[in-house]
């Protein structure tokens, strides 16, 4: 399953390094580019190891009119799509989705604060712009391990001054939430971008600050777990089936290409169609959505099979697809019963 979107070809235009590991890309679409919001992102068909999938990418900035711009952050620990983009050159073509928007700005707060951790910073970028270009209150925070890693600090800090702060760890300058919560006008929103470390922060120190829940907006990125990736196997109820999940494959992808049907749309953890029981597990569970709320986290009874993984060993899962002999069976067994 997935949201109705249109397909079209792109072509490659431009491509340079904002970073030793972040490359940004230019984007024609043969069909023109529409009017697209902050905090949109398109879809792009990748081929990964002879494999046709496709990934999702934040837009940069505001509409041109001319072309999509993405920024990717190349991981080589990660599931491939990251190696597959930046092995493209200028003039190379693509499949590009239209844009769609599920961490969308409102404009009728007063005071707003951004917060971009690492390549984070995509969607952010054409909120602040927006924002400041509509004369609005709002604050800009922007975090990494490195100052190297910092993309496109350069135009930002140009463009905002004093409404932006930097942090970075490896110089001993780390965010504070609970300060700058405190700053917030008490009907402001928060709007952050970031891995998952940054995210349960900010989530954490809302929480204790009292704030209404609908303050804080948030999109992460499916590879920001808490551990680093690694094999599992996931065995399915009652098919019996089972499959191993690679470092570089989702559990979603795996159980796909093994026959089980499962349901999905996001492919990012935020809408939860993909959610499947766990049953047992060996190991943790590495938890990679904003679908879940902390609690259901630790009760570790559900999974986003999109982003979501174990941490080694044996996950056991309930798809609850049933093929049509065992529904047959189940069907017979309570006949005999009754």
């Amino acid at each position: 399953m997935r949201s109705d979107i249109t397909w079209t070809t792109a072509t490659i235009r431009a491509i340079r390094d904002v970073t030793p590991t972040i490359r940004q890309f230019d984007i024609a679409p043969d069909s023109g580019v529409p009017v697209w919001a902050p905090g949109s992102h398109i879809d792009i068909g990748v081929v990964i190891d002879g494999r046709a999938d496709l990934r999702s990418y934040s837009l940069v900035g505001e509409p041109d009119g001319a072309v999509y711009r993405i920024a990717v952050k190349r991981d080589d620990q990660g599931r491939g799509g990251s190696r597959a983009m930046h092995a493209l050159r200028e003039g190379a073509r693509v499949s590009v989705s239209s844009a769609k928007n599920h961490f969308e700005l409102e404009f009728s707060r007063p005071d707003y604060l951004l917060v971009a951790g690492g390549i984070g910073i995509t969607p952010m970028l054409g909120m602040a712009a927006t924002l400041l270009r509509r004369g609005m209150s709002f604050r800009f925070l922007y975090a990494a391990r490195s100052r190297e890693e910092l993309a496109f600090l350069p135009e930002l800090s140009a463009q905002l001054g004093d409404k932006l702060a930097v942090f970075v760890s490896s110089e001993g300058r780390r965010l504070d939430f609970a300060s700058e919560i405190a700053r917030l006008d008490p009907e402001g929103q928060l709007y952050l971008c970031g891995p998952m470390r940054l995210l349960d922060a900010a989530r954490s120190a809302w929480a204790e600050s009292g704030r209404k829940t609908s303050g804080l907006r948030y999109e992460t990125f499916g590879s920001s777990g808490r551990f680093a990736p690694q094999a599992f196997r996931v065995r399915t109820s009652p098919q019996g089936i089972e499959v191993l999940v690679p470092e570089n494959k989702t559990m979603l992808d795996a159980l796909v290409e093994a026959g089980v049907d499962v349901m999905w749309d996001c492919r990012r953890g935020e809408c939860g169609l993909c959610v499947l029981n766990v049953l047992e597990s060996s190991s943790e569970i590495d938890h990679r959505d904003v679908f879940f709320s902390e609690h259901e986290r630790e009760e570790n009874k559900r999974i986003c099979a999109c982003v979501s993984r174990a941490v080694g060993g044996v996950i056991v899962v309930d798809t609850a697809y049933r093929s049509v002999d065992l529904a047959a069976d189940a069907r017979k067994e309570a006949a005999i019963s009754a």
